[in-house]
């Protein structure tokens, strides 16, 4: 009895802080993703107060976050738009990959930790935070935009090289050999491959299946099916993510529609349980000691993925507000990149990788929303004024008046 009421004391002051911190947030107009991250770094471990009883209720709760965040992006699309959007943006992936990968590999192998941690520090900085990014967008209510699908398109093919990317890395930090992790490998891409196919191809009977006009009943369908589907797919060394994704992309018009709505608020309640059950297991005194390699990397990478999006929206013809957009929002690191590197932990090849890792992370998951907000006002002034300056030292009001410039509306 004693125990409950622990409990309940304890999740009642975490949800009810979480409530004011978001109301704080919503005040000055700013995403509470950082607050809630360090509302958890303030009651993990080694923080002021650290929580009991209630620890292994958040961890559940933090990873259904995750699940609906996913699939309340997938809802928001259909399955045509997904396989138009890969085929269109995988050239992006490619260069997504290249540019945000190698920092971390060039890293670990400057600080002398081995190729195995090359590997690992690489799919790190790679992958952005699909459920970050994903409360950025509804918060800043920019899922309608047209950089969205952009923006999409790169987290799936993200998510999706995921399924490749962790049977690879698991093989590699147990050192098994080529034939078991070969096996390991292609159990996940049929896994991945199946979901998809029956995400396109049935996804109108899926629909019918799940339709309901018992709002109750709706709601329990498609919550049991995303948490099913989610858990059969991380059982087989896929990403529980792409499968409640892809559960949403499956689910197409009224279904769809009446699904977001009801579970609109228990995305709200359980992504903010995600982002303090991450600050929770983070230790503040094992940042110090590799904050510096960590704020280098950092800045590194916030770069490389605003040049990632920007590159992307305008190879997609988005205007260039859209491009700052884009690449601000895809700067964000979080669950995956967790994920690989408590991998790399529990196999001990390096000691230092975690808390490197925890501390990269923390920094751009802090600082990603910050840039999703401002990187494109800041960039637009920016450029705004180079070329003032440059019209000024290049050119006589007598010489704009014979020869306008064509660029000149589109400045004015």
């Amino acid at each position: 009895m004693h125990s409950s009421a622990t409990f309940l004391i304890e999740f009642g002051a975490i949800i009810l802080g979480l409530g004011l911190l978001g109301r704080f947030a919503g005040r000055f107009q700013f995403s509470p993703i950082p607050l809630y991250l360090l509302a958890g770094l303030a009651f993990g471990e080694g923080g002021l107060l650290p929580l009991g009883t209630s620890e292994e209720f958040v961890a559940i709760g933090a990873e259904i976050g995750v699940i609906l965040l996913l699939l309340m992006l997938g809802l928001e699309y259909t399955a045509t738009d997904l396989v138009s959007n890969l085929k269109t943006q995988y050239p992006a992936g490619l260069v997504d990959a290249a540019l945000n990968a190698l920092p971390g590999a060039a890293m670990a192998l400057l600080l002398g930790w081995g190729p195995v941690a090359a590997v690992v520090l690489a799919g790190v900085t790679w992958i952005s935070s699909s459920g970050v990014i994903a409360k950025v967008l509804g918060d800043l209510g920019r899922l309608g935009n047209r950089e969205t699908p952009v923006i999409l398109s790169i987290l799936v093919l993200e998510d999706l090289s995921m399924a490749v990317y962790l049977p690879i890395i698991t093989a590699l930090l147990a050192g098994a050999g080529l034939a078991a992790g070969s096996a390991t490998l292609a159990i996940a891409l049929g896994v991945a491959g199946l979901v998809l196919v029956v995400a396109v191809r049935y996804g109108r009977h899926l629909s019918r299946f799940v339709s309901s006009d018992d709002p109750e009943k709706l709601l329990l369908v498609v919550l049991g099916l995303t948490l099913l589907v989610a858990g059969v797919a991380q059982q087989l060394q896929v990403s529980a993510a792409v499968g409640a994704f892809l559960v949403g992309i499956a689910l197409s018009g009224e279904v769809a529609e009446g699904a977001h709505g009801l579970l609109s608020p228990l995305r709200d309640l359980f992504a903010a349980v995600f982002f303090v059950f991450f600050g929770l297991h983070t230790d503040p005194a094992s940042i110090p000691p590799v904050l510096l390699p960590a704020l280098a990397l950092a800045l590194v990478t916030a770069g490389t993925k605003i040049a990632t999006g920007y590159w992307a929206a305008k190879r997609a013809g988005i205007s260039a507000k859209g491009r700052w957009r884009a690449g601000g929002t895809l700067v964000a690191r979080g669950e995956f990149s967790i994920v690989i590197a408590g991998l790399a932990v529990t196999s001990g090849i390096e000691p230092r990788l975690g808390p490197l890792a925890t501390a990269y992370v923390l920094i751009l998951v802090i600082v990603g929303p910050l840039t999703a907000r401002f990187t494109e006002p800041v960039a637009t002034r920016l450029t705004g004024r180079s070329r003032r300056s440059t019209t000024t030292v290049t050119e006589t009001p007598q010489d704009r008046d014979l020869v306008p410039s064509p660029d000149a509306p589109a400045e004015k």
